[in-house]
Order: structure tokens, then sequence, then C-alpha cells
């Protein structure tokens, strides 16, 4: 089995190739590539991958390259994890739609839209490239925002599912918390990427025990803790939203917190520097403790997950993906990309039955569902009244002079990423 990795030079990568060591059972990777333009990222990286590999006994080869043609031909599967622009480009996205008191986010708002217009054109060239050489590898997109880049991807054609951490670190902390194993705890997980609901946790299977109101009424400390949310409102919506809703729920709190702190776009570089450092030390053979604090945790156990199952292999028989509507939430097109709960296997996705979705949620899904169809066009079009109505459709800005100021930003911060600029 060949996996192809493109941003294999990412400081993220060596999280991906301790979970291939790890669950080589599960996934036997007989060659793992990393592909990745900047050379000597990607020598560093490589030099810690195959001491990683060593040291866990895996006999599999891991190959470094910077030809993408090379490194996806006869690829079972491609991983996408690639960021345009690099730390550079995300130091913006999170501080210039502050200045209008907007969120400033790399995968939400103006900052997420900047995002999806730099990525969109990159990743279909990969995936005409990766279609060429292979047509039935399947592509793992990793690359945010996910929802709109994996629709993108799938617009086009391409066998694509999308993968975010989100739901798998809620199983794992909601696990711990009930002194449970992680295989146990199935999810009732519901929206968009991004924009998720815990509306259930059962134990066992998607016809298990829901113990999410014994979760909220002995735990419920814990968990509004680690969404930086009032246990209140917890308690009152009874569900458990992901971090990102927090943009959503306490906006302006939010952009008061950003307004007077670094944007995590510094502290992840400063990280990323001494990362590299410790990657070039030959005696270094194991993913550091640092490395956790970079962010994409449990990433390696879900990628591993979802590959296995989508090459016929042992993964979970149930995971969260994202993939289209197709119906499953009648509120949204068929061609949406939502995230959920889905039966994976070598088909692709099957998502499984939601029930009906409360309005507090299914509004904000549908309002952010048109938000992803604009900034798709803009995306594949250009054009500034494109990026214009896709910020005056997003909930998190919505006024015309904040959308044209936000337009003209965008358009000034990334003109180099932009061919239509």
């Amino acid at each position: 089995m060949k996996l192809t990795v493109v941003g294999g030079g990412s400081t993220y990568t060596p999280e991906l190739v301790d979970g291939f060591a790890r669950l080589r059972d599960t996934l036997p990777v007989e060659e793992l590539v990393l592909v990745d333009p900047a050379a000597e990222r990607l020598e560093l990286v490589g030099g810690l991958a195959r001491r990683i590999f060593a040291k866990q006994g895996h006999p599999g080869r891991i190959v470094t390259t910077s030809d993408l043609d090379a490194g996806v031909e006869g690829a079972d599967a491609v991983l996408l994890q690639l960021r345009v622009g690099g730390q550079a480009a995300r130091e913006q996205d999170e501080t210039w739609p502050l200045e209008c008191g907007c969120i400033g986010q790399e995968t939400t708002g103006a900052g997420g839209l900047a995002k999806a217009l730099r990525t969109v054109p990159v990743v279909l060239d990969i995936a005409e490239r990766v279609r060429r050489t292979n047509p039935d590898a399947w592509i793992i997109d990793f690359t945010n925002p996910v929802g709109i880049v994996t629709r993108a991807l799938l617009q086009a054609g391409h066998r694509t599912v999308g993968l975010c951490n989100v739901a798998i670190g809620f199983q794992r902390k909601f696990a711990a918390l009930l002194g449970v194993a992680p295989a146990d705890v199935h999810l009732d997980h519901v929206g968009l990427n991004h924009l998720t609901w815990e509306t259930g946790v059962r134990l066992g299977g998607p016809e298990g025990e829901n113990v999410l109101p014994k979760l909220l009424a002995e735990h419920g400390d814990a968990v509004a803790d680690d969404l930086r949310l009032p246990r209140t409102l917890v308690d009152r919506l009874g569900v458990v939203p992901s971090y990102y809703l927090r943009y959503y729920y306490a906006h302006d709190e939010v952009v008061r917190d950003l307004r007077t702190k670094p944007s995590r776009a510094a502290e992840v570089a400063a990280m990323e520097k001494q990362l590299l450092e410790m990657y070039g030390d030959p005696a270094l053979d194991e993913k550091p403790e640092l490395l956790a604090r970079r962010g994409g945790a449990y990433y390696s156990e879900a990628a591993v997950d979802l590959a296995a199952s989508l090459l016929g292999g042992g993964g979970s028989p149930y995971q969260v993906v994202n993939t289209y509507n197709k119906g499953t939430l009648p509120f949204l097109p068929d061609d949406a990309v939502i995230e959920v709960q889905a039966a994976v296997g070598s088909h692709g996705p099957a998502p499984l039955p939601v029930p009906a979705v409360d309005p507090l949620y299914a509004g904000l899904m549908a309002n952010v569902t048109a938000y992803e169809d604009l900034a798709l066009e803009a995306a594949l079009r250009g054009g500034r009244d494109r990026v214009f109505r896709a910020l005056l459709a997003h909930p998190l800005i919505g006024q015309y002079a904040y959308a044209d100021t936000l337009t003209d930003q965008l358009i000034a911060h990334n003109r180099e990423h932009l061919a239509w600029a």
C-alpha cells in the first residue's frame, strides 16, 4: 500500500507518521511519500519520520520528494495537508479583519474566505494531477477550510472525503470523563465543518444509551471550560457545541480577546521554528511533546481509521467525515458538504440518519451553507463582486460597509495568490 502526503514538510507530519507506525496492523503502509516544495523542511521532517518508523520497527519505506507527479503516482490514497502562503498568510488572515471589529480566524469569517480563495485552485490542480496518474486514488482532505475544499473536490468529480479532528477530540475527552474506552463512545455529531454540535453521546454504537445528560450533569464545568463558554449556556443548549461556535455565540468577547494578544499564527510560527530545530536532532526518534501544542490532536488516529476503511482494511465501522449531504439534512441542498457520522467502506462514506435538527442549529447551518456556496463560486471564478457577496452572506460579517472594506483588504493582502486580482 502506498500513501502520499501532500504538504509532507508540515510540522504536523510526525504526528501522522507516529500513527502510521503505531497502527500498522490497521493500515499496513508499505511506502509513505512526503511531498513538499520546501526542501529544507522536508529533509528535517523526513529524517525524523524515518527514525520514528525505525524505532517502532515499521518495515515501510519513507520517500521525500518535491516532485508532485512522481509522489502521487500509484498512490492508493493521497492526504492533503497544505497551507498556501504558509504561516505568514495565516498571520494576515487573523489580523486585518480585526480592524473592522470582525473575527480574525483562518477557517471562518473573512480570514477563512481568504484561505479558501488561496487554497481551492491549488488543491484542484493537485487533484487533477492525482487523477491523471491514478484515477482510483482516494483523496483525504485535511486542508482548511475543509468543508469548502472538500466540496470543490467533490464537484470536480474526485474520490474525496474531508477529515477534521474536532469529533475525535471530543470522543477522547468524553471517554476520559466517563471512564470508558474511546471506541465505546459514539457521537451524534451534526453540522458543517467547524460548525458542529454533539447532540448525543452514546455508549456502544449508534443505538446505544445516550449519556449526554449524565455527562453534562456530572462534568459540565470541565466541558464548558474546554469550550471557553459559560456552563450556563451549555446547560441551556443541552448539547455540546464545537469550540468554533464560540466565534458565533461570543463574537464581541472573542474580538476583544484577539485584539489584546499575539495571533495564533505568531504562536504557531515560533513553535514551528522550535519543532524544526528538534526534528534536526539525529537522536530524536519520536514525536516531541511540544507537538501536542501545535494542534491537530488525534489527527493520526482519525486519518489511519479513515484510510483503512476506504482502502478495504480494518477501520472503524462509523466515522465522522465531511461528505455530500444527499438528503441527510433535509433543510440543506443535496450537494452541501456536511460533517456527520457515516458508515465508511471502499465505496466511500454513507451518512447515518440524523434526527430532526433544532432550528437554533439548522438555521445557522443553512446560513453558513449559503455563504460556502458563494465562497466556492468566488474561489472558482474570482472577482471583487463575488468576494463581496460571500462576505455579506457570512453571519459573522453581514453588514455591507464591513463587507466592502473587508473585500478590499482581502484582495490587497492576497493579491499574489489570486490569479484574477
